[in-house]
């Protein structure tokens, strides 16, 4: 296959057929933006200078940063992105000595830039349609489990072919339609990451929690990162001689900012949405594993706080943990307020009973698709029915540090006796080095207090579960006993006896066989022994229900692209995608109205002197002194914070440029307002808006209270004159 530049456009046109919806919905596969009217919208440059196949344009100056979004802003690799996008990187590069995550970081010059450890960056150089070469696997009377496995290898296949034919590179594949089409995507995959420069957390993260996802707000979440290559130019990890990496396009920095009204757009990678699903697994998300996660993730949030109020060194060792905990724990509830409001299971209800009305009225389209909302209505019933058992077991396994190392030494030793095409994705040669350096980062992350509450509480809720739930590993641990006192006996034992806290011990069990592991004869590693069977009989359930559910969608979009007249935009799934909307406020409730620009001086009226309302005494300074600059909105009298607009965005988005209509960079995206959190499963031009910190926030911030002017010079913003 030949997957240069050139053939994107011919082949997601053929692909996606995609027809624009009303409004500014949408999450736009590149190739879609030559079928939009932008200039209608407001874009003041050709359409050709955003996406160009074969040429160079804006979005080669977009890159993924691990889950969020980047922009090269400078010829060597300078990386703007949001400062909880680099949150990790700072947290792992913190200590009681160095206090990173509260002070910020510097580095006033190349050398004193430090890795970001487990971080990588990928490139989209190019992708193409494989549909019909995955599914040619694929046979009518393959049982549902077949199905997903026999899919699943054939893109291990393709994505092996792809990574031969293209040394150096990385391919992907992404489900773009469920159980219909699929896209192969080529990537530069860089490793190098490095810190710049990170905000004081008073300002990167001010607000906090009760500000996320909320508007107004005042935050400024931005940071820098630099990608770096071997000297030859080649993707490499980090090494001291390796050189800042060389961009293909630098994206223009514009310093004047932006006013309400203005047009603006997007490129991002934005994750998951689900606006194609129907209302059965609406109401399993709404009402079983929402509720499930917001309860969980709410017990574990509270405890880390009450365990690092105490002790500053378990505070940092658990601050990405708890932020990321956090962040899904108030979006989940953001949703769940959202789509009762809205009535959203009602209104999708009510479609599908007018599609089925329509399948019902002609004899052929009842033999064809009659089946599938039933179908798929009962396959939704039987997960909410064994949901709380395979909630409680995936969580057991996923979530305490230890028991989720042991696993996960388990299952690698199991997987790696293979062939490398038959193993999970994480235990493939091609991703195991990275999978060995997210189980070295977390274990340099335990707290074992915090480890061991967490799992005496999920151990304690699998042991209340019902008859017809239970997990038999967790009911021979309690040996018919009290369970709170079989557990705490059992991780006395076992907190006691474990190696696991070693690095170097857990590390070199992945060098261990089947039967050579159980002789460690370590607690943690027996008990995931003993979950092992039960988490793989759940995987086995888990395809045969997606290969069920994959020929049930695919199926439905056929039917509703008929009954609707139109084709649809597949859902966000990572791929780069443009969204688009306007400087523009709105009004969540009766008698209030939002305007979409904050300023600093609304930073001042919020601080209290306590978290997370903390200015730092050198803001303060410059806001008494007004020393704005020429970063001052004359229309505010002071320097604008954060910005709102009705571009359709989702999580991944975070850190996506935004510019404004001559394609300059303008802002930085980093949330969305509270009712716009159900974005996921609808969109609405009246409440959902997204969140940017606003470039001018960011330069006066370098430029005034950090000195890092030389950043600036880098991004061709010249200092203001002394």
């Amino acid at each position: 296959m030949h997957v240069s530049k050139s053939m994107i456009l011919f082949v997601l046109l053929s692909a996606f057929l995609v027809t624009p919806l009303p409004a500014d919905e949408g999450m736009w596969p590149m190739s879609e933006i030559h079928t939009l009217d932008l200039a209608k919208r407001g874009l003041a440059i050709q359409p050709q200078e955003i996406y160009n196949p074969g040429q160079t344009s804006l979005v080669d100056g977009i890159c993924k940063l691990g889950g969020c979004t980047g922009s090269f802003v400078s010829a060597d690799g300078l990386i703007l992105t949001n400062h909880h996008c680099a949150f990790r990187a700072v947290q792992s590069a913190s200590s009681a000595e160095h206090d990173y995550l509260t002070d910020g970081f510097h580095a006033a010059a190349r050398r004193e830039e430090i890795p970001a450890k487990g971080y990588t960056l990928r490139i989209t150089e190019s992708y193409r349609d494989v549909s019909a070469e995955v599914l040619s696997v694929v046979t009518a009377d393959m049982d549902p489990a077949a199905r997903t496995k026999a899919i699943e290898r054939r893109t291990k296949e393709l994505i092996a072919a792809a990574e031969q034919e293209y040394p150096g590179k990385r391919a992907e594949i992404a489900e773009m339609f469920l159980g219909k089409t699929y896209v192969l995507f080529l990537y530069t995959y860089l490793r190098d990451v490095r810190l710049v420069y990170v905000p004081p957390l008073a300002v990167g993260n001010f607000g906090g929690e009760e500000d996320n996802w909320m508007w107004p707000r005042h935050t400024g979440d931005f940071s820098f990162m630099r990608a770096y290559v071997a000297p030859d130019g080649s993707p490499a990890d980090y090494a001291a001689d390796n050189v800042p990496y060389q961009p293909r396009k630098v994206l223009a920095v514009n310093p004047q900012g932006v006013a309400p009204g203005d047009f603006v757009f997007l490129f991002g990678y934005p994750g998951r949405t689900y606006r194609h699903r129907t209302a059965a697994y609406l109401e399993f998300e709404s009402r079983v594993r929402m509720p499930f996660v917001v309860d969980w993730y709410g017990w574990q949030i509270d405890t880390m706080e009450r365990l690092g109020a105490a002790d500053r060194v378990a505070a940092i060792k658990l601050a990405a943990r708890s932020k990321g905990l956090s962040n899904t724990w108030k979006n989940y509830r953001g949703k769940l307020k959202g789509i009762g409001e809205v009535n959203l299971l009602a209104r999708r209800r009510r479609a599908e009973r007018q599609l089925q009305e329509y399948i019902a009225a002609e004899p052929d389209r009842q033999a064809g698709y009659g089946d599938v909302l039933p179908e798929m209505e009962q396959i939704y019933r039987e997960i909410t029915a064994t949901a709380p058992r395979e909630l409680t077991l995936q969580y057991l396994v996923e979530t305490p540090t230890l028991l989720g190392i042991a696993f996960q030494v388990n299952e690698a030793v199991l997987e790696r006796q293979k062939p490398d095409l038959e193993r999970r994705s994480e235990y493939m040669d091609r991703n195991f080095p990275q999978t060995r350096q997210r189980l070295e980062l977390n274990l340099q992350n335990v707290v074992p207090a915090a480890d061991r509450a967490i799992l005496t509480e999920i151990l304690n809720r699998a042991a209340r579960l019902q008859d017809d739930q239970r997990i038999p590993a967790v009911d021979r641990l309690l040996s018919g006993g009290d369970a709170p006192q079989a557990i705490a006996d059992f991780l006395d034992g076992a907190y006691a006896r474990t190696r696991l806290t070693d690095p170097a011990y857990a590390l070199a069990l992945l060098r261990e066989s089947p039967t050579t592991l159980p002789e460690q004869d370590d607690p943690f590693l027996t008990l995931a022994a003993a979950l092992y069977p039960h988490y793989q009989a759940q995987r086995e359930t888990e395809k045969r229900r997606k290969g069920q559910l994959d020929n049930l969608y695919s199926r439905l979009l056929d039917i509703k692209q008929a009954f609707e007249g139109t084709d649809f935009i597949p859902d966000a799934n990572g791929t780069l995608r443009l969204t688009y909307g306007h400087i523009k406020g709105y009004s969540p409730r009766d008698g209030v109205t939002y305007r979409p620009l904050t300023t600093l001086r609304g930073v001042m009226e919020k601080e209290t002197g306590e978290e997370p309302f903390i200015v730092p005494p050198r803001l303060r300074e410059l806001y008494e002194g007004r020393d704005f600059g020429r970063y001052a909105s004359a229309a505010q009298d002071s320097v604008p914070v954060a910005m709102l607009y009705d571009a359709d965005t989702t999580g991944g988005n975070s850190g996506s440029p935004v510019f404004d209509a001559r394609g300059r960079l303008v802002g930085v995206n980093f949330d969305r307002a509270w009712e716009a959190t159900i974005n996921d499963y609808a969109w609405d031009a009246a409440y959902s808006r997204s969140i940017a910190v606003d470039i001018r926030y960011v330069l006066w911030f370098l430029e005034k209270y950090a000195g890092a002017t030389h950043l600036l010079q880098e991004m061709n913003v010249a200092p203001e004159p002394e």
